[in-house]
């Protein structure tokens, strides 16, 4: 009965969600995207970006969409200290626990962990969920792939030993001799729906611990046809629903990321993703990163966050509730307790 229970990953779920059991959810993790930001705006390399303009930035984020989301995704290095204080209590917290420099070899690429974070910090830390974003592609190196797999296997692990869910993140990159390679995620439009698909299908797998998917579009978000009924939607739709079939059969919801595609973009990946059964978006850069454009002016990207941002914000959730797919907590094992003490033993 104990492993039914999961009581602490139905509540951060439950934390994440909205109470329709929708998930609305705003990242703010990015890193590199951000620093190149900075870096252009200020006239000076990456390298040399400041901790102050970092934290600036996303506290400034935090201020302004805090409390339209169901939840925020922070980073600890960055995040956390810039406004884990202004964060609204009704607002959930997701946290990042891999590392944006991965390394990429001719194989493939390999995560790891941010140096000295953990589960088990971020579940200290009051954390309701713990994101990990595993670059993955099927027709990688073997030993790529054994060390993208055993990575994600040993933080489901943690991830049950401290009851707290797991948010997988899967993105299909390019190999290092490919002519469009970027060690930053720019979607390409080359980019193959099947293997989006088999990662997926790995994934989903009981022996990974996933609780919430993160997912790509199967198809470059920036090029799906209009919902008309044409041969290509049709095309377009029948992978985005081959991929809601694998959650489906798995028991798992899945929410889209927003991949860098502009506010309108987005709203037609998630009209597709919707058909599909998904439970919701975890976006980014689809909402904020047009007022990040007044940088280094914080107060003109405030203004436009409240404005525009709130407004991307506000038609996502009216699209969720009018056509998401809404996750619900299973307290079922609760039914067959018949006296006191059965929850306290039962739940190891």
């Amino acid at each position: 009965m104990a492993a039914d229970l999961k009581l602490g990953k139905t509540w951060g779920m439950r934390r994440m969600a909205t109470p329709q059991g929708h998930f609305t959810m705003v990242a703010l993790d990015q890193r590199p995207p951000i620093a190149a930001l900075i870096s252009a705006k200020r006239g000076i390399p990456p390298s040399e970006v400041s901790f102050t303009d970092m934290i600036d930035v996303k506290r400034t984020l935090v201020d302004t969409l805090g409390e339209h989301a169901s939840a925020m995704l922070f980073d600890p290095n960055y995040a956390f200290p810039a406004a884990l204080q202004k964060l609204p209590a009704h607002t959930g917290l997701v946290v990042t626990l891999e590392d944006h420099r991965f390394r990429d070899t001719p194989g493939g690429r390999l995560s790891h962990s941010i140096d000295d974070w953990s589960v088990e910090k971020i579940k200290r830390a009051g954390g309701d969920g713990v994101k990990v974003l595993a670059w993955y592609r099927p027709d990688a190196d073997a030993d790529v792939i054994a060390h993208q797999k055993q990575y994600v296997e040993k933080i489901g692990q943690e991830c049950k030993r401290w009851d707290i869910p797991l948010v997988l993140e899967l993105l299909v990159y390019p190999f290092p001799k490919s002519e469009r390679h970027t060690t930053d995620y720019i979607e390409s439009p080359e980019k193959l729906p099947e293997l989006v698909l088999e990662s997926v299908r790995e994934f989903a797998k009981p022996q990974y611990g996933v609780d919430l998917f993160k997912l790509e579009a199967p198809l470059p978000g920036a090029t799906l046809p209009a919902r008309d009924g044409s041969a290509a939607h049709l095309a377009a739709q029948g992978w985005f629903d081959r991929m809601g079939a694998i959650c489906k059969q798995a028991g798992i919801p899945w929410v889209m990321l927003s991949a860098g595609v502009t506010s309108r973009q987005f709203v037609r990946v998630m009209e597709y993703a919707y058909a599909a059964g998904a439970h919701g978006f975890l976006a980014g850069r689809a909402v904020w990163w047009q007022a990040l454009q007044n940088f280094p002016d914080l107060q003109r990207c405030a203004e436009q966050l409240r404005v525009e941002g709130a407004a991307t914000l506000a038609e996502l959730e009216a699209l969720t509730q009018r056509a998401g797919n809404a996750w619900q907590a299973d307290y079922s094992a609760f039914d067959s307790m018949q006296a006191e003490g059965e929850l306290c033993s039962a739940y190891a």
